[in-house]
């Protein structure tokens, strides 16, 4: 059994790791126990806690269209909170798994591998590939590309035209404890699919739309290496 402190646990996907089974002991720490932009609180919770591992969701997200008019709370949350907590995490030789997104690829022709050219789409992909940066200067770091979502979709509308490779948070939660022990990037996604379909099996009143314009038009990932990890783990 590993400890493990989760950052960002009053998010989406935070909130549901809370009530997620397993066999390792969750730490959620509160934004006042554990701020990212204060590297003292960070550190005594540590000393504290001693953990394993560190598994980073905490940064800001949504409206990405934030990342456009709040330039400055892009950064301090995204880059510099993000490298806060790999210098403590290379200060005490933590593992930090750092959740990254999909966004980083240029979009243009799908099928993206760990090892491709990346060029952000927007400020919001911009901002984690700032933390990336700094994660990855760390050895002991494992980056994870991912494109998930709520379970329904949390939208009224999904586009027809744009195929990628959403998975929703339960099956993340699961693939979790699969992959904990890997380093480097890792590409983490689902079944190759337009978010419409995607959508639609937990949300039948979905309704269509098209997203050419406001879209990445093919941002895919390639999960051969995720194939791999998953296959060796059964």
């Amino acid at each position: 059994m590993k400890k493990i402190i989760i950052t960002g646990g009053s998010g989406r996907f935070g909130s549901y790791l809370k009530k997620h089974k397993t066999n390792h002991k969750l730490l959620f720490p509160t934004k006042k126990q554990f701020n990212i932009l204060n590297i003292k609180k960070m550190t005594n919770y540590i000393k504290k806690t001693k953990p394993n591992i560190l598994i980073h969701l905490a940064g800001l997200s949504r409206p990405m269209k934030i990342h456009e008019k709040d330039v400055n709370k892009s950064i301090d949350l995204n880059i510099i909170g993000t490298s806060n907590v790999t210098k403590i995490c290379l200060q005490k030789k933590i593992k930090l798994i750092y959740f990254s997104t999909n966004y980083v690829y240029p979009g243009k022709k799908g099928n993206y591998k760990e090892h491709d050219s990346l060029l952000p789409v927007n400020n919001y992909a911009w901002s984690k590939l700032g933390g990336e940066c700094a994660v990855k200067m760390y050895k002991n770091s494992l980056i994870l590309r991912i494109m998930m979502s709520e379970k329904p979709f949390a939208h009224d509308s999904a586009f027809t035209d744009i195929k990628t490779n959403f998975l929703y948070h339960d099956e993340m939660a699961k693939i979790i404890p699969s992959i904990i022990d890997e380093f480097g990037v890792l590409n983490v996604g689902g079944k190759l699919q337009s978010i419409y379909n995607f959508a639609k099996k937990y949300k039948s009143n979905i309704k269509k739309t098209i997203g050419k314009k406001m879209y990445p038009p093919k941002i895919s990932m390639n999960l051969e290496k995720l194939k791999k990890v998953l296959n060796r783990k059964k």
